[in-house]
């Protein structure tokens, strides 16, 4: 598995969203493109939800694209199912960024996406310019997704990103067993 790391180029991807329409994750075509893999399962990834959602409304006006990624063992995980996906999709309906299902889990595989969440921020070249933890608490709402935000200021300010890096903290990525 490889893993991405702050300056690295991330690959122009295609996958299907809970509508069964295939979305290319293609940098170029934005400013900032924020990549979160996520699940409808894990607690860390459910409590950072509406901070995520929040960023992807926030700066959709700014030309940034958001996209979550579901890459979990389905089989292992029923609650991480593509039919789950649509359900939670639905029963939610503030869903401001395609759900995206990496069903081969080769695109999880490709980030080195170890957590849920696990965020990358891409910019217009496609280079990763920030990798980690939306904010240093997923029990504090009030923190906002703090260092996402910062890294799409910065990145939308042509600088370099300030905190370009943090440790993603979440449940592991359920892969697929052999």
């Amino acid at each position: 598995m490889s893993a991405f790391t702050v300056g690295d180029a991330a690959p122009s991807v295609g996958l299907p969203d809970t509508d069964g329409r295939t979305h290319a994750i293609d940098p170029s075509a934005a400013p900032a493109t924020v990549v979160v893999f996520t699940c409808n399962h894990c607690p860390y990834a459910l409590a950072w939800h509406d901070r995520l959602a929040a960023v992807a409304r926030d700066y959709r006006e700014r030309g940034v694209r958001a996209y979550a990624i579901n890459s979990n063992d389905a089989e292992r995980y029923p609650r991480d199912s593509y039919e789950a996906m649509q359900q939670r999709v639905c029963a939610d309906g503030g869903w401001p960024m395609p759900y995206l299902h990496d069903e081969s889990q080769d695109v999880a595989r490709a980030f080195g996406a170890r957590v849920t969440p696990d965020v990358f921020v891409l910019d217009r070249d496609g280079r990763v310019v920030y990798r980690g933890a939306p904010d240093p608490d997923y029990g504090d709402p009030a923190l906002d997704a703090q260092w996402l935000r910062a890294a799409l200021d910065d990145t939308l300010a042509g600088r370099p990103v300030g905190r370009a890096e943090t440790e993603p903290v979440g449940c592991s990525v359920k892969w697929k067993a052999g």
